[in-house]
């Protein structure tokens, strides 16, 4: 079935974000787990593997279009150092994604495919649920402070 060359366009532009968030995540996961924040670790690891889901429909949708899936491009990673810092830096994926999704799920509507559409609302919602649990960290960062929002997320050990 032959795509559309402009959703098939913002299909491997949306892919390419999966795939940078998949990369950011799961290092941000991996440092965090490093740092002791093992739940913490565990929460952004998931965020990984449904950006992996993610890039899987899209993958499938862009074949399914005829189209080739471009998995040799990636945007910059932006890795924290800090937590605030990586939950900054995914913080500002999300809302990038959102702001190329809207537009997107229009244009899609408008050139009668209503499929590719529907994948991207999907993920759009993802998106905002995600965009709601980092900014909730922040926020509970910034009223607990930094400190003790760490040590609330430091495991303990069995006793």
């Amino acid at each position: 079935m032959q795509g559309d060359p402009d959703v098939l366009k913002l299909l491997n532009e949306q892919l390419t974000s999966e795939l940078t968030a998949i990369n950011q995540y799961f290092l941000h996961s991996k440092m965090q787990d490093n740092w002791g924040f093992t739940e913490l670790a565990s929460k952004t690891r998931e965020e990984s593997f449904d950006e992996m889901r993610h890039a899987e429909a899209i993958t499938d949708r862009i074949l399914l279009l005829d189209g080739l899936p471009n998995y040799q491009r990636l945007f910059s990673l932006r890795v924290g150092q800090t937590l605030r810092e990586q939950f900054e830096a995914d913080l500002a994926i999300e809302y990038e994604v959102v702001a190329r999704l809207k537009p997107g799920i229009i244009m899609c509507r408008e050139k009668q495919d209503s499929t590719s559409a529907s994948l991207l609302e999907g993920i759009c919602a993802d998106e905002e649920s995600h965009i709601d649990y980092l900014e909730t960290q922040l926020e509970l960062m910034e009223k607990l402070g930094e400190q003790l929002y760490s040590a609330q997320c430091v495991s303990r050990p069995p006793s």
